[in-house]
């Protein structure tokens, strides 16, 4: 799951980016609100954490556009004024929720993943192939009743594999929805990650679900064609 950060003050969004990065999101963070806003129109964004006050355009102008191009993505607005005219011209506008600074971040976090959850209820909540199950809700992936303990880039590639199953992904959209960076053929970590995933989701079962398409990328499927 992607989610934007548009927020010019550099400690809160940097904190921000590495918190919801290290609970498992791809973030991306525009410092003001043009960025941001070109961003939230041309990405594909779970949801945005948006700052009110910005330089170029505020809070205010990149919501009432990201809403009249179509983009329905739950807004998170975040500000240091804790006004009611403030909230109600934010919601009125299409927001979602609204924080008031300074905040706890953990309290962003269960409110990020509240919007979340209301944003995805229509999606399926247990993705399946075989015996495997990941539920996305709580984070977990079972194979033939069994607990398999994932790290956060873990669940994140099994979860686009799922969701995509049957369908050959190349390592340079793997390397963009899930590490979030251009894919680098010097580097190895997909490769690394995807044969740590096999020894937990594959190695102990049949049958095998995760292949590699040489020259192409990696593909699950619950059955390999004869």
């Amino acid at each position: 799951m992607k989610i934007l950060i548009v927020e010019d003050e550099p400690k809160t969004g940097d904190y921000l980016r590495q918190g919801l990065a290290e609970a498992g999101f791809v973030v991306d963070l525009a410092r003001d609100g043009l960025d941001g806003l070109h961003l939230g129109l041309n990405g594909d964004y779970g949801l945005v954490v948006l700052d009110v006050m910005l330089p170029t355009l505020d809070g205010w102008g990149v919501l009432q556009a990201l809403r009249r191009n179509g983009r329905e993505m739950p807004v998170l607005f975040l500000t240091a004024r804790d006004q009611v005219e403030d909230r109600v011209r934010g919601l009125e506008l299409g927001a979602d929720d609204y924080l008031v600074k300074p905040f706890a971040f953990s309290e962003l976090l269960a409110r990020v993943r509240t919007l979340l959850r209301r944003s995805r209820s229509k999606e399926p909540e247990l993705l399946r192939a075989a015996d495997l199950e990941l539920d996305l809700l709580r984070r977990r992936a079972t194979r033939a009743g069994q607990r398999i303990e994932l790290t956060a880039k873990e669940f994140a590639l099994l979860e686009l594999l799922l969701r995509r199953q049957g369908e050959v992904l190349p390592r340079s959209l793997i390397a963009s929805q899930v590490w979030d960076m251009n894919f680098d053929s010097d580097t190895n970590v997909i490769e690394v990650a995807v044969r740590r995933l096999r020894a937990k989701v594959d190695e102990p079962f049949e049958p095998k679900l995760i292949r590699t398409v040489r020259g192409m990328g990696y593909v699950l499927e619950a059955a390999e064609e004869a």
